[in-house]
This record gives C-alpha cells, structure tokens and sequence, in this order.
C-alpha cells in the first residue's frame, strides 16, 4: 500500500490517480465523522467534497511527517465547526451503518418508543455540549482516534484533549442523570 504521504507527493504534483486513491482510502471515514457533526446526511456529504478540494487545493503546502489523518481530521472538523456555527444549531446523529443494513427482527413497540426516547435525551444532551467538547468526544468513540491524534486535529495538548472529553463526559452524566441508563 503507497504511504498517504507519498500520496499527498504526487496529488502536489498534479497526479489524479494519487488523488483519486486518497479520496477512496479516507471519503468513508471523513463522512462518517462528519455525519456524526452535523446530523445531516447531505451536509456531510457537501463538506466531504469541500474536504477534499481543500486537500487538493493544499497539497503543495503539506508537509509529509507521517500526520495525513490528522491533518485531513483537522480540514474536516473545521468546516464542520465553521457550519455549525453558520447554522448556530447543534444536533447529533447517531449513524451505525451495521444497524441499519440488518432486518428487523426486533424490539417491541414499547421497547423502540423507550428507545427512541433515550436517543431524543442523549441528542438533546450532546446538542447542549460547547462544539470542541464534543467533537473530541465524537473523534475518540466514533472515529476511535488515539488523544494525540486529536490533539493534532484539534491544535492542542494530549491533556487538553483528556480534559475536553472528560468534561464532556461529566457534562453529558449530569443532563442524562435519571433520564438514560449509561454504561
């Protein structure tokens, strides 16, 4: 497999191929974070493509040190951020693809109605959380990134990091407290 680095490389040099196979290799994962951002399946998809070009557009400026995914998270979440912002609205979606691509075989009617009220809960309180809170949060357990890797994305410190998702957490505990059973 070509390092994305040596990808970035060539994509500076005008190879379409290159480019081609880092929007293949990345476009999954940047829609999914982003999905998870803004709560809308056609937003995400817009700054999937604004991603992209930005990257394209700022390939002679990369620096190749072996950080591609933290670059490419950090072009992500700040237009997701300059979005939200925009919209001055904060939703959450819960996206897992394994859930939706199963049959129902499932729950009873008062068993989704419970359901669906504890997701309404866990949305509204993620909606509450201030953006950098909880795109750290959204980083670690959805896109299952490592702090320093956040910490590259976001331009902070490893403890700055542990500290925007610890006061996420606590944020979250605190809203949710005799509304949802968290684990």
């Amino acid at each position: 497999m070509i390092d994305d680095d040596v990808l970035m490389e060539r994509t500076a040099r005008n190879e379409e191929a290159a480019f081609r196979l880092l929007v293949q290799r990345w476009e999954k994962e940047v829609l999914a974070f982003l999905i998870h951002m803004l709560g809308s399946m056609e937003e995400a998809e817009d700054l999937v493509q604004d991603t992209f070009v930005k990257v394209y557009h700022q390939a002679g400026r990369y620096r190749p040190e072996g950080k591609f995914k933290s670059w490419l998270f950090r072009i992500a979440g700040n237009l997701a951020r300059s979005r939200l912002r925009r919209r001055k609205i904060l939703r959450w979606v819960r996206f897992d693809r394994t859930e939706h691509d199963q049959a129902d075989v499932g729950p009873s009617p008062q068993q989704r109605l419970e359901e669906k009220e504890s997701a309404g809960a866990i949305q509204k309180a993620l909606d509450g959380l201030p953006d950098r809170q909880r795109q750290a949060l959204l980083m670690h357990r959805f896109q299952g990134m490592k702090y320093r890797e956040i910490a590259d994305v976001m331009d902070t410190t490893v403890p700055g990091v542990e500290s925007l998702i610890q006061r996420s957490l606590v944020g979250l505990r605190a809203e949710l407290a005799g509304k949802v059973e968290l684990s």
